[in-house]
This record gives structure tokens, C-alpha cells and sequence, in this order.
């Protein structure tokens, strides 16, 4: 069937297609049919600047006004639109020229449809024509002339001008007269490039602008006319340089020696893309690079500015890739809109709107001030430097002050400050503190955000009469919206009479450490508990005022992942002058240490919060081993397994010894006594199953300790963090404990395979060989291999002794592959890490340009991420999912399928899936990529460059099963970010609902017949953020699970579907979630686990209370293990949180880790029972002895109890209220009245060291 016809049938279907009143008028969000009078050419373009320019060359060219039509192709995106274009405007044409801007395979159906259109009839020529030379080879084949002319047009108009042009219209004249011009003759007039203009030699700072080049040819000079003036109005000289296209070499060359001619201190660029192809740009960009100033992102968005103002979103998915990601990969700082566009007047010969850019005042003034800033603090000498570093606080609790994922922020802050006193910064006459907890009873001696730090002096007071001023010149909505919910200024709660808004942090010198101020939320206000937009307090905005009009802060650190100011309400990404970051922040520079691993938050930071990143290393790892009684459990089996074996009388009682342990540990699916009795073979699948699971208890990677910035690792630390970045295979390359295996000639790969499984017979005679007793696991083959590679590598990098080496790795030559890429590659790069942090930070400080680098898990077969210090970027928004994320997803959407049908004997129906846009920029899209096989769908990627350009149904019969209806929470982040991908899932949904196949195999497909559309995607409202659990479980101002439920429903009930109005739908949601069986969450790496974070429970958690409170009934609450793409692990979430409660939580190597970090490291256990308590008040999947168990190892062991009570007297009383609070509320049910009195008096005690003055160490 010919696929135009199919598309008009399509197109008649679709009765909600308007006809544009003026062709290029609309929208591209919108899809509008359009028609225009018939021509015997049509140029369909994807730069706006062809059209300015070909419509002022028609003035002055007499033959073709009536002759030609003109289009944007983003009026022909849509299929529908192209289909009704080509069956209108397009029969009477005799030539359609094309200039598209990316691969064909963003555009397959639009080129097909075209090329059959040229078909269609003798007398027609399609020209098919490259926006960027990369992309002449795939395109101009395409087209119905020879590929040669093509390049030769294709350059014209990049080159641009009207003189290009006209040579252009001739070369199309001789085409349609049957004598196509020689390429050879087809000359082109080139213009400088780069190409000065305005300059002038008014005195100042010199500012670099780059714009594009086609603006100047198109006459569309507006936005550079009005970001000069702004500039010279500020005292900057500006430098504005016309170019075609940064990825040229040369002329590249030509603006930095420009550049560095006229000693430019800041670039403003608007261009789109990067200098560097994204598989360079981890080796940097030597253009910016070379000039090592701070290079800021312009964007002008293709949005109307109505369009925008009115957005949620700010700038559409295209400009979002193109203007912010991409150039990313240069290391550009995002700033805000400073041009729209427009059109001109009336529509011309051309037949369509003219597009222009209208320059905005409110962006301009924004990144003019922001530049000024940036210039200032590079002028300005080190001893005069006024520096802010603020310290993130939530929970609102004087235990919690400073969080920073993975970091001890303390004692990182404390470095910082010496730091700066080396570099010649003023830091006041007095001593500096000298460790973190130094710092922090320093900061906890005076106001902070807790209630009981309310009464302690603050460090300033911002007046009322200052806050005012500024107040009165924000948008009236900022103000209304603030207004309706904490009242006028002055009536603020956290107003002092006669002295202003308190602020909180101490001073030194012309440095000041601020604790952030809390966002506001009122346990007593039950709304503000629900709502998921609350806008910022005045005390929020009064203490960043402080530092902008008060401190006169020239540079502002938010040290560590993350603070709150860039999750403030407003925009997605391109914000406005009422959007919450903005009205916190201002202009200041901003710099903010951010740990690598967490691409997405810190993106939120980049695009939200116009920071530049200083990336640090991921926290110490290593292997979580056996503790206390899980050794003596292994212990034991092994004794057992060995009178088995032997037929010893002593069987009985060693099976009596085991059990016993077991029941001590509340060993999970231990079978009663009567059991054991009644189906002896259940004691064997017991203790096998106990065996297994020692050997993953065994082989858990955890968190020895934490990160400080600016300090490698030293020790068998820096051996340990070194083996879990080389134990990922890369490309061809094994990882390092494969190549152990082989070397050691053992055929079980240790990377690969589970640790349950048996040795062969052949390895476990191999490994008696090499001295290794009681092996029958590969988990215990693999615990071998850990202990030989960890003398192994200490031998490598520190030169330690190799005496306990097995012979086969005493012979392994240094130049094998595999030691080569360690010794060379991964240890240099792990070594420099330090180094670099402390270098990028006094950089950052200096307002010196950070260069850019890659982000992601190290563990995870990323040690391009390191060395650190790097202003990270993420991926490439059109590549996902990726091939590779697509077999991870497809292959654990399978084993869940196969998990289920085991366990309940029945096919999975129905599921619920959570979805992050941090996990997903660090793995292509896996969980993406899940959702698409579990509802049958395949991804089609396009040839050449692999993006994903097509979505194709699997047919029920090559499934072999039926479909699931999958329900996505999207979180505030991915909205955000991936807008693209949520069309594709909405896409999906619909293609899967549209089906005509039986609701037992499409339950969507049933669904949809009988209530209509359903939606299936769902998140937070627009420019917001979160779940909604956090505020609620620190409150304590619940009562039940339904509680949690109702809070997560209120937070979540935004219907999304790709548009950029998301729907209020709470009553599809409920629908939607009432037939869940199945809720869902991966975790894409082992640098963390579930009790590290408030994000697991708040989304799994959430999700599932949420189930319940609609259902009526619990849903089944699995967790994918995706930290190995080679072998995905889906189990349930018990067993999950059952793993990381004995490997991390109960480990004396993880608490001793946490108390080499003092204040920090306590915190790091509070927030750990935290989370265990929340997840447990949201799902009930924590068992009783979880509690008991950390009661006894953490708060009645002597050693670590004096540690809290010296280091953070808060988290200790917390951590006691916190246990008691689990037994008050039924979570905790057997807990002893030794252990409550216990803990009731702790928290007696706690108090009374608080009040006596906290810390004492």
C-alpha cells in the first residue's frame, strides 16, 4: 500500500488538525496543517535565517516572486502535517529543495514521503540539502540531482548572503530548464569568517560574543544591536564575532586568536552545539580551554516569548538538546533567554511567516549583570575576594546541618578555607577551624533552622526596609504566589522586630559559611505538607539577598549534592524572572562541588541554578565480607558440609548449631521446626539457600567511608576504590577479576555469574591446588580472587610486599593488557583526582574556566569520569535509549516476567514503574528500555548514528505472552529532562492501547476499549519536584500508611504525555494504579543503596502506599539490580533491604568508616535508620529484628554511643526518638523494655549534653 495514502488516512482520522491562518505562525508543539498558493518551487528549510535572507533577496530580484514558496519544516514535523502539505501545496510544484539540519533518520518518514512525491510524476526534481557539512554524504544521495551539485548548493547556503543566494535560485532555474548547472561552475562568495562587527573602543573589560553568522547575512541584527548596548551600558567593552559554525577548525582558530587579541575576560556565545564532537569533548575543548575563561551559553529560544511566560517547560525539547546539552560538552554556563522569536509583518512572496529573533531586556540584563559578576571576581585580587559557602540542612535538625551525598562536607569546607588562606583570601585574624567538627560546633554555636537553635545569636540580620525595596521589584506573580501562601514581608513569621531576617552561618574575614535556609515546610500547616509547588519563605530569599546586598558575595559555593535553591518552583530549564532559583540566587557565580556519579541532580544545578560543577570522587568502596555472626554462620555450614562429606557422628548437632545461628539472625525464609520435621529435604534447600546467600553478603559492594574533596585516597582504600573501577570489563578488555580467573585457569567468571552457583568440579580441584580450602561456591572462588587482587594491586601502586601472591599471578608480566590499563590508565587517572579537585576549586574561584568532563558511575565500567575536578556534562537526550540499555532492559523485563509467573502462577498483568533522570543519563535509558519490552515495543535506531527514531510493536505472537499495562512515575528531574523520551513512552502507550488484540493479552488494549484513553505517565505538578513522603515522615504528621498514600497521590496525579501542558488528572491515577500488582524500582549501580537515599522510599514507597490506598491491597514490591549489565538481579524489595541492613548497616567496617568522619559520619547513620524507618512506614516490608538489631549494635554499644555523644549529641537523640517512635507506632513490635528504657535514656541524656553545649571533642 502506498504509505501516502496511508497517511491521508491518517490525516482524516485526525479531526483535531486546525489549518494555520499564516504558515510558520504556530507553535512547532502545535500541530497546524498549513497550505500555501501554489509555486513551481518550494524551499523547506530548518533555518530561520534562510528564510530572512531569501525573502530580502526577492526584493531585488525580478523573476521569482511568483515562482518560489518557503516553510519551515518545523510546520511538516508531524506526519500528518508533511501528508496534507504534499497532497496541497506541493501537487503543482516542479522542484521542493530541502535543507535539513540533523541525520535523515530524525526525519525518515518526511524524506520517504518526499522521495515518493518526486517519483510521483517525470517533470519533478527533490533536492536534498546537509544544514552541516558532516551530514552531506547521507543526504544529498537522496535527492533526484547529482550528489556533487548538492554539496556545491548545500555550501551556499551555509555560507549565506544574498549574493549566495541568487547564485543559488540559478543553479534551482537551470534544474527545472533541464540543464542542471556544472558543480564545478556553482561558485561560492565567501565572507569573512570569523567576521568582527561594532567594534568599538570604549574603555572596559572586553566581553567575547560569538552569534551565528547567518543572523548578520538575514539582516536579523536586532539581539546583537541590543546585547552590545546592555554590555557597553555596563561598563564592558563588548567583541562580537559573526561565525558560521564553531565545529570548524579554522574557525576556531580565528576567534581565539581574535579573543586573545583583545584579552577577552568573559564569551557570551550563542551558538548551538558544542566546539567538540561528544566523543571528544572528555579531552576537552581547546578553544575554550586555550582561553580559560568562563564561556556563557545565550540562549534564544523558538518559543514566542507569550509561548514561553506561559510554559511550564521554558524551552522545547530542540532547543533544550541543542542549546543547553550539547554545548554542555564545552563546559558553557546556562544562563537565561535572551531572544524569542518573532516575525516580521506581513508574509510576503515567500508565502510564510519571516522569522526574527526579538531580543529580550529582562535576559539580556540577567546574563549582563551575570557577566559583569564573573569579571569582577577575575579582577578582583585574592585578599579582596568576598566568598559564600553555604551548607545544605534538611531535615530542619542541628544533627543534619551540611549534607552532601557521599561527602564529608565538614571537613571538606574546612579544607576549602585553608585553601583560600593559602591563596592569599582574607580569612579574618583568628585561627581557622581545624576539622570538620571544628567547623561545625563553630555553626552550631549559633542560629540555625531547627527550633531549638532559634534562641542562639544569628551571624546578621538582612533589614526589613532592604528586603522591601528589593520586593518591590520582582513580577507581580512572583509576589502573588509567594504572598498567597506566607503573607507581605512584613509579615513574615521569621521577622525580628526592629532588626530584619535572621542569618544563619558564621564569618571569616571576607569568607562566610551559611547554613541553607529550610524551604519552609509546616508540620502544623497539613497544605503545606500536600503541595508539591510551595513557594520559597521570605527568610529563604532574605538570606541570599543578604549575601548579594549585604556580604557583597562575589563567588557562592554550595558544597556538596545538593541544596534546595535549584529545586525551587518554576521553569523546567530557560527561567524567568519569577522563577524561584532566580529570585534566590540573582547573578552571584556559582560554583558547586558535586559528587560524579549523579549526572542529573547535578545537572539541575548546571541548567536551574546556572552552576558550574567542580566534580568529586565517588565515596570509598569496598567488599562488605562477613561480620560477627555471618562468620561463625560460615563457619559452621562449612564444618557441616565437611561431616556430610565424611559421615562424622557430629552431623546432628552441627545441623542443631546452624540452625540456632540462623534463628539468632533472623535468617530470612527459615523454615519452622515442624517443618524441618515434617519435609526434611526443606533443612537442605535451607541451608543451601543460606550458603548462597553468605556468598552475596560476602561479595556487596558498600561505602568504607566518605569522600573529601581535594584528597585522594591513600592505602588499602585507595587499592580497594582502585579494584572496584578496574573489576568492569571495558570494550574487548576483561576486568580485572575475570583476567585473575583466567590467568589462575579457572573456567567460572567471577563478573558474570552468581555467587551461588557451584564450582565445577575442574575449579574447585584448581583452586585446592592453589591452597584454597572449603570452596564449593563461585561466590567463594571469587572471594579468593578479591583477597589475591587486593595484594596484587598494593604491590602494584604503593610497592607493599606480594608474599601472600598465588604463584600464577607471581608470574603475570606488567605489559598483559589488562596490568598495563591499571598500572597506566586507572590508577593515574584514580591518583590525580585529588589533586584536580583542590586545582578546579581555586580555579572556580578565581573565575577561570573549569573544564568539561564526563559523568557517571566509576564502578560501573566508567573511569573516563576520573580524574575529577571537571565540570560534568551528561548525555545526549536523542540517543536514548541506547542499544546497549535496550538488552540490559529487555533481559530484566524478562527475568521479572519469568520471576512472577514462578511465584504466583500466573502471567503479570499490571505494574507500576518509577523512573529518575539522574539514573538515566548515567544509563542510556535502561529503565526506559524495561518499560518498552514489558509492553512489547521495540525501539528502531537510525543507521549511521544510532538514535532512536522509531517505535515498532513486537506482535503478541513473538512475545509468547501478554502484554503489561505499565503505569510510569516520572520524577521532577526526568520531566525535565527528558522530554523526548516521554513522548516516545506516550507514544508507545498508544500504539499498545490502539491494538486490536484480547484483553488477556493486551490488558492497556482492554482498558482502553472499554473506558477510553487512558493516561500512563504521571509525575509531579510543573516546576516541582519530589513525591511528597520527605516533609510528611520528618513531620510525623501522619497516622497510617494511607496517609503516605494520600500524599504521594496528591504530589503525583500530573498526566504527561510529551505536550507542554501536563493534565491535573488524580481520578485516571487512582484508576490507573487500582490494578497494580507489581511496583518496581531499579538501581543502575552499587556506589549506593536504598538507605542512602530519601528517593528510593519516597518513589517506591510512595508508589506502593499509594497502590494500596486505591487497591485495598498490598502490591508486590520488587527491586532490579542493574549495577552489572551483564547480570541483572530482580528480587523482592524484603530481600533487598534484608542485604544492605546486614552488609552495610550492621558492618563494623562501615561503622567504623562513618566514625573516622566524625559529626558527618553520625550524620550518615541517622539518615541511614531514617530511611529504613520511612521505607517500613510506607511499604511494611521492614522486619522487627531490623530495629532490634541496630538498637543493640548502634545505641547500646558503649564505643559508638561515646562516639555520637562526642561527635553529634543531635543525631544520637534523633536516632533514639527515631527507634522509639517505630515501636509507638506498631513498625517496631517486639522491642524489649530493656531497649526502650534504653533508648528513653539516651534521649534524656542526649538533651542534656545539647543543652550543656554539644560537642566536646
Amino acid at each position: 500500500m502506498n504509505l501516502l495514502t496511508t497517511g491521508l488516512e491518517r490525516l482524516e482520522n485526525a479531526a483535531m488538525h486546525r489549518l494555520a491562518s499564516c504558515p510558520g505562525l504556530d507553535p512547532p508543539e502545535d500541530v497546524v496543517l498549513v497550505e500555501q498558493p501554489p509555486a513551481e518551487v518550494l524551499f523547506l528549510t530548518s533555518a530561520g535565517t534562510d528564510l530572512s535572507c531569501l525573502a530580502a533577496c526577492l526584493e531585488h530580484l525580478e523573476g521569482w516572486t511568483d515562482r518560489i514558496r518557503a516553510l519551515s519544516l518545523s510546520c511538516l514535523e508531524h506526519p500528518a502535517q508533511l501528508d496534507h502539505y504534499l497532497s496541497s501545496t506541493a501537487q503543482q510544484a516542479r522542484l521542493i529543495a530541502v535543507r535539513r539540519v540533523g541525520s535523515r533518520g530524525h526525519w525518515s518518514y518526511g524524506l520517504e514521503q518526499l522521495r515518493l512525491w518526486q517519483q510521483g510524476a517525470p517533470e519533478r526534481h527533490l533536492i536534498i540539502l546537509a544544514g552541516t557539512a558532516d551530514q552531506n554524504r547521507d543526504l544529498h544521495e537522496l535527492g533526484s540531482c547529482d550528489p556533487a551539485l548538492a554539496d556545491q548548493l548545500a555550501a551556499l547556503l551555509r555560507e549565506g548572503g544574498g549574493d549566495n543566494i541568487q547564485v543559488f535560485l540559478r543553479a534551482l532555474d537551470a534544474v527545472l530548464c533541464g540543464e542542471p548547472p556544472d558543480p564545478a561552475s556553482v561558485v561560492i562568495q565567501p565572507l569573512a569568517d570569523p567576521l568582527p562587527w561594532d567594534w568599538k573602543d570604549n574603555p572596559g573589560p572586553t566581553v567575547g560574543v560569538v552569534l551565528y553568522r547567518a543572523l548578520f547575512q538575514a539582516g536579523d541584527l536586532r539581539l546583537a544591536e541590543a546585547l552590545n548596548e546592555a554590555l557597553r551600558d555596563q561598563g564592558l567593552r563588548p567583541r562580537l564575532l559573526w561565525v558560521s559554525s564553531l565545529r570548524d577548525p579554522a574557525v576556531q582558530a580565528g576567534v581565539a586568536d581574535l579573543m586573545r587579541q583583545q584579552q577577552a575576560e568573559l564569551i557570551i556565545a550563542g551558538t548551538a552545539f558544542a566546539s567538540v564532537q561528544a566523543d571528544q569533548a572528555g579531552l576537552g575543548s581547546p578553544l575554550w580551554d586555550e582561553l580559560n575563561c568562563p564561556v556563557l551559553q545565550l540562549l534564544s529560544s523558538t518559543r514566542s516569548r507569550d509561548s514561553w511566560l506561559s510554559s511550564s517547560q521554558g524551552l522545547d525539547p530542540m532547543d533544550l538538546s541543542l542549546q543547553v546539552v550539547m554545548p554542555e560538552l564545552d563546559a558553557r554556563i546556562t544562563t537565561r533567554p535572551a531572544a524569542f522569536r518573532s516575525h516580521h509583518s506581513g508574509i510576503g512572496p515567500l508565502a510564510t511567516a519571516i522569522p526574527c529573533l526579538e531580543p529580550d531586556g529582562d535576559g539580556l540584563s540577567w546574563i549582563v549583570e551575570h557577566s559583569r559578576r564573573w569579571i569582577e571576581l577575575r579582577v578582583t585580587p585574592a585578599s579582596e575576594r568576598r566568598i559564600a559557602m553555604v551548607l545544605a540542612n534538611y531535615p530542619v535538625r542541628d544533627g543534619r546541618v551540611a549534607n552532601g551525598v557521599g561527602l564529608d562536607t565538614p571537613d571538606s569546607s574546612v579544607r576549602m578555607l585553608h585553601w583560600l588562606q593559602d591563596d592569599g583570601c582574607w580569612l579574618g585574624p583568628d585561627a581557622l577551624p581545624s576539622s570538620g567538627d571544628a567547623l561545625m560546633r563553630r555553626l552550631l554555636e549559633g542560629r540555625t533552622n531547627a527550633m531549638e537553635g532559634h534562641h542562639r545569636p544569628p551571624l546578621d540580620h538582612l533589614p526589613l526596609s532592604v528586603y522591601s525595596e528589593w520586593w518591590g521589584t520582582l513580577p507581580e506573580q512572583a509576589r502573588a504566589t509567594i504572598e498567597q501562601r506566607w503573607g507581605a514581608p512584613e509579615e513574615a513569621c521569621d521577622l525580628e522586630p526592629e532588626r530584619g531576617f535572621p542569618v544563619h552561618g558564621i564569618r571569616f574575614g571576607h569568607v562566610v559559611v551559611l547554613i541553607q535556609p529550610d524551604r519552609g515546610y509546616d508540620p502544623d500547616q497539613i497544605a503545606d505538607l500536600h503541595s508539591p509547588d510551595l513557594p520559597p519563605p521570605h527568610r529563604y530569599l532574605a538570606q541570599y539577598l543578604w549575601l548579594r546586598q549585604t556580604h557583597g558575595t562575589q563567588v557562592m559555593l554550595h558544597v556538596g549534592k545538593h541544596g534546595s535553591a535549584e529545586w525551587l518552583p518554576g521553569k523546567s530549564v530557560g527561567l524567568s524572572n519569577s522563577c524561584g532559583p532566580q529570585l534566590a540566587l540573582g547573578a552571584i557565580p556559582h560554583l558547586y562541588p558535586f559528587i560524579v556519579n549523579d549526572p542529573g541532580e547535578g545537572s539541575q544545578a548546571k541548567r536551574r541554578g546556572h552552576a558550574v560543577v567542580l566534580d568529586h570522587l565517588t565515596p570509598p568502596l569496598g567488599r562488605a565480607g562477613l561480620h560477627g555472626p555471618l562468620q561463625r554462620l560460615e563457619g559452621l555450614l562449612d564444618e557441616l558440609v565437611e561431616v556430610r562429606q565424611l559421615g562424622g557422628e557430629r552431623g546432628a548437632v552441627l545441623e542443631k548449631s546452624v540452625l540456632q545461628t540462623l534463628v539468632e539472625l533472623n535468617w530470612p525464609g527459615l523454615p519452622s521446626l515442624e517443618e524441618t520435621l515434617d519435609q526434611p529435604d526443606k533443612l537442605d534447600q535451607c541451608l543451601d539457600q543460606a550458603e548462597t546467600y553468605l556468598c552475596e553478603l560476602k561479595e556487596s559492594q558498600i561505602r568504607t567511608g566518605l569522600h573529601r574533596y581535594g584528597v585522594t585516597p591513600g592505602g588499602a582504600t585507595a587499592a580497594e576504590l582502585l579494584i572496584a573501577v578496574a573489576r568492569a570489563p571495558r570494550g574487548s578488555l576483561p576486568g580485572l577479576i575475570q583476567a585473575m580467573a583466567t590467568k589462575a585457569g579457572l573456567s567460572f567468571d567471577p563478573w558474570q555469574q552468581e555467587d551461588g552457583d557451584d564450582l565445577s568440579a575442574e575449579d574447585s580441584d584448581r583452586l585446592h591446588d592453589l591452597g584454597c580450602q572449603r570452596l564449593r561456591r563461585v561466590g567463594d572462588g571469587v572471594a579468593w580472587l578479591e583477597e589475591q587482587a587486593l595484594v596484587l594491586v598494593k604491590g602494584l601502586i604503593h610497592g607493599d610486599p606480594t608474599d601472600g601472591l598465588a604463584f600464577p599471578f607471581r608470574q603475570w608480566s606488567m605489559e598483559e593488557p589488562v596490568l598495563k590499563q591499571l598500572r597506566h590508565e586507572l590508577w593515574p587517572r584514580l591518583e590525580a583526582c585529588g589533586l584536580a579537585e583542590q586545582q578546579a576549586f581555586l580555579k572556580g574561584i578565581r573565575g577561570e574556566r573549569i573544564q568539561a568532563g564526563p559523568s557517571g558511575a566509576p564502578s560501573r565500567g566508567r573511569p573516563d569520569v576520573l580524574p575529577t575536578g571537571r565540570n560534568f556534562y551528561s548525555v545526549d537526550l536523542r540517543g536514548l535509549p541506547t542499544e546497549a540499555a535496550w538488552d540490559l532492559g529487555r533481559r530484566s523485563a524478562e527475568q521479572l516476567l519469568d520471576l512472577h509467573l514462578l511465584e504466583q502462577g500466573e502471567p503479570l498483568r499490571h505494574l507500576a514503574l518509577s523512573v529518575w533522570g539522574t539514573a538515566t543519563m548515567r544509563n542510556g535509558g535502561e529503565d526506559i528500555a524495561q518499560l518498552l519490552a514489558l509492553i512489547g515495543v521495540r525501539p528502531v535506531w537510525d543507521g549511521p548514528t544510532r538514535r532512536l527514531v522509531d517505535l515498532e510493536v513486537i506482535p503478541v505472537r513473538l512475545l509468547g505472552r501478554p502484554r503489561v499495562d505499565v503505569v510510569l512515575r516520572i520524577s521532577g528531574l526526568f520531566r525535565d529532562a527528558f522530554p523526548q523520551l516521554i513522548s516516545w513512552v506516550d507514544q508507545a502507550q498508544n500504539m499498545v492501547a490502539s491494538l486490536d488484540e484480547p484483553e488477556a493479552d493486551n490488558p492497556l488494549a482492554g482498558i482502553t476499549r472499554l473506558d477510553g484513553p487512558q493516561g500512563r505517565i504521571y509525575g509531579s505538578a510543573p516546576g516541582a519536584y519530589g513525591a511528597g513522603l520527605q516533609a510528611l515522615i520528618d513531620s510525623g504528621a501522619w497516622e497510617s500508611r494511607g496517609d503516605l498514600g494520600e500524599a504521594f497521590l496528591q504530589w503525583s496525579q500530573w498526566r504527561y504525555d510529551g505536550s507542554s501542558d501536563p493534565a491535573q488528572d488524580r481520578p485516571a491515577l487512582e484508576a490507573a494504579l487500582s490494578k497494580v500488582q507489581v511496583v518496581l524500582h531499579n538501581q543502575d549501580n552499587r556506589e549506593h543503596d536504598l538507605l542512602d537515599s530519601d528517593d528510593y522510599y519516597q518513589f517506591q514507597g510512595g508508589l506502593s502506599a499509594a497502590v494500596e490506598r486505591v487497591a485495598g491491597q498490598r502490591p508486590d514490591l520488587w527491586f532490579g539490580d542493574h549495577s552489572r549489565q551483564e547480570r541483572p538481579r530482580l528480587h523482592r524489595l524484603e530481600k533487598e533491604l534484608d542485604k544492605v541492613v546486614r552488609s552495610r548497616l550492621l558492618n563494623p567496617r562501615w561503622i567504623h568508616g562513618m566514625k573516622a568522619h566524625g559529626y558527618k559520619g553520625a550524620f550518615e547513620m541517622g539518615a541511614s535508620l531514617d530511611y529504613l524507618f520511612a521505607y517500613d512506614a510506607a511499604t511494611d516490608r521492614v522486619p522487627d529484628w531490623c530495629y532490634g538489631a541496630l538498637c543493640d549494635e548502634w545505641l547500646s554499644n558503649e564505643s559508638t554511643i561515646d562516639f555520637l555523644q562526642r561527635s553529634n549529641p543531635w543525631v544520637l537523640r534523633d536516632m533514639a526518638e527515631r527507634l522509639l517512635e517505630a515501636s509507638n507506632r506498631g513498625l517496631w513490635s517486639k522491642a524489649s523494655n530493656d531497649q526502650l528504657d534504653r533508648l528513653k535514656e539516651l534521649v534524656s541524656t542526649s538533651e542534656a549534653k545539647i543543652e550543656r553545649g554539644g560537642f566536646t571533642c
